[in-house]
């Protein structure tokens, strides 16, 4: 088990990298809740919805973004440190995570709304 201060810093990229990278045959790993997910997403193809959970003495706790809080990206960040510390290579985060992706303009995938 590594210790926090011998662990790999984890590379912290912009959205346009991001989308870049994807273009380019990387996977889009997006860490937020499924019911986050489904109300909008990246629009990119290789792109998958994996939940970043913290076990508890109580179960499986998802960390949750606050609402009011604008520090996107902090899960991802947790998350892309977890992939490298286990291992993993090549893993970027991508800064201020899906809310950075849609203030910057890059398409997202929204449900369609149902019609009444």
């Amino acid at each position: 088990m590594a210790s926090p201060s011998s662990a790999t810093e984890v590379v912290t990229i912009d959205v346009h990298a991001a989308k870049e990278l994807t273009n380019s045959g990387y996977r889009y790993l997006d860490v937020r809740t499924v019911e986050e997910f489904k109300k909008g997403h990246a629009d990119v193809e290789n792109i998958l919805n994996i939940p970043y959970l913290f076990t508890t003495p109580e179960g499986s706790v998802c960390l949750q973004q606050g609402r009011s809080s604008r520090r996107g990206g902090v899960r991802s960040l947790a998350a892309a440190s977890v992939l490298v510390n286990a291992g993993f290579k090549d893993v970027k985060d991508m800064g201020g995570g899906y809310e950075a992706w849609v203030e910057t303009g890059l398409t997202v995938t929204k449900p369609k709304e149902e019609e009444k």
